[in-house]
């Protein structure tokens, strides 16, 4: 394979990184930029810059001529806890927006070769996530528009806007809609980590005979794709001619409720599952239960049609080894 010159924004967050280790694996010359050091990986890339993308000097700094690759994954980011809420609406919006801005448009000065965004399915419009045991996440059901978060817009304007410089500019662009990507190395506490890392972590916490807290009514589907299988997806998406938005995700949909004995059922206890909502939630928290939409799964027909790859292990596998890694966390601890 040809030794590139890769660029990953965004390299110390969870994806970001693991996808920095990647690409040096395969023989390439990395580098990583982010705001923060990544809290887990010490060696990522070839060369590490703390930089903040928002800073549109700093992203001239930091993306040279003619480079290979560009990865933009860098967004102001987390959990349900994080998204949901409304409070953080402003910064997400205006903090995430400046990145892509600044990004899109040095990479058309620099004559970037190709370029990859990192969009999401929090794209999608939340009228077609309404009913739990059937989701439309096809690519092509994205409009009419109305995402259920500002999280959502924000990730559907600057997909607009990437196709824009792409369609205007002569920019190579591929675009990936992840879904709920999980892992070890990744966030698992603090108010931005994600459903998989929250139970793990409430699972490794909670004593023998007691119950595990899961917000909401517990019916409400996902599906969660292990970052393995985000990584290569995403390697073959970048290398393929396909230019339209593709979904990265599993299709192995279950509840919230099934996910959270699934944790308990790695963990090897007997635990129980607390479903705290309504009022009884805004009690304990001071505010709302962050939901986001009922139902969500991935989509792949479009990716299997177009790059013939489909995931291949079971979701309880990656459980497994998100659950030990945040345990060692937690003993570290």
């Amino acid at each position: 394979m040809e030794k590139k010159r890769i660029i990953v924004l965004g390299a110390g967050g969870f994806i970001g990184g693991h996808l920095c280790k990647e690409l040096q694996k395969e023989g390439h010359w990395v580098r990583g930029v982010d705001i923060k050091e990544h809290e887990y990986f010490d060696d990522i890339g070839d060369e590490f810059i703390v930089g903040d993308l928002r800073d549109p000097k700093v992203v001239e700094d930091v993306i040279e001529e003619g480079a290979d690759e560009v990865y933009q994954l860098a967004a102001d980011m987390g959990g349900a806890g994080f998204v949901f809420t409304g409070e953080n609406d402003s910064e997400i919006m205006h903090n995430s927006a400046l990145v892509n801005l600044n990004v899109a448009h040095e990479c058309v000065i620099k004559k970037v070769k190709r370029v990859f965004y990192s969009s999401s399915a929090c794209m999608y419009p939340e009228y077609n996530q309404l009913d739990p045991d059937n989701p439309n996440c096809t690519e092509d059901s994205a409009y009419p528009a109305a995402p259920d978060s500002e999280y959502g817009w924000e990730k559907l304007f600057s997909e607009r806007m990437f196709l824009a410089f792409a369609r205007n500019k002569d920019l190579d662009l591929r675009i990936a809609r992840y879904h709920n990507i999980f892992g070890p190395e990744g966030t698992w506490d603090g108010g931005r980590e994600k459903a998989p890392a929250a139970l793990c972590r409430k699972a490794a916490l909670t004593k023998e005979g007691e119950s595990i807290e899961v917000w909401g009514p517990g019916n409400q589907t996902r599906s969660f794709l292990y970052i393995d299988e985000c990584i290569e997806a995403t390697l073959r998406l970048m290398r393929s001619d396909v230019k339209e938005p593709l979904n990265i995700g599993s299709e192995e949909m279950l509840s919230i409720n099934d996910f959270a004995k699934m944790a308990i059922e790695v963990s090897g206890k007997d635990l129980g599952i607390y479903n705290i909502d309504g009022q009884d939630f805004i009690d304990r928290y001071g505010y709302k239960c962050p939901l986001g939409v009922n139902g969500r799964n991935s989509d792949n027909t479009l990716y299997e049609e177009k790059l013939g790859w489909k995931v291949s292990r079971p979701l309880i596998e990656g459980m497994r080894k998100t659950y030990k890694w945040i345990n060692q966390q937690i003993d570290k601890k």
